[in-house]
């Protein structure tokens, strides 16, 4: 796809993923970090990515999720969104940022 056709290519929305899987469209999604893996899953196409909280993980070399903080959540969020600004992004919550209750999820 040339730069020019990327371009005019509007942002997915939930609807038009609601209208892919209706018609046995191929979605993609994958999970990125930081800017980079995320400019490179704009590049290639890719319609979804995730920042998930395995970054704790993944980025951070904690042995589990529960560490992660929404703080910490927030700033790869915010990475991924300028890495891929036009991709369909969506960021995990980490445990226990919206289960306790109500007012704490607020």
């Amino acid at each position: 796809m040339t730069k020019e056709a990327e371009k005019q290519m509007p942002k997915k929305t939930v609807l038009d993923f609601m209208e892919m899987k209706k018609k046995g469209d191929k979605i993609t999604f994958l999970t990125a970090y930081d800017f980079p893996m995320a400019s490179f899953c704009e590049k290639a196409g890719i319609d979804m990515v995730l920042v998930g909280d395995s970054a704790a993980m993944v980025v951070h070399g904690l042995p589990a999720t529960l560490p992660m903080t929404m703080d910490q959540m927030i700033q790869h969020s915010q990475a991924v969104r300028r890495g891929a600004p036009d991709t369909f992004v969506i960021g995990d919550m980490p445990f226990l940022s919206y289960q306790v209750s109500r007012e704490k999820a607020i």
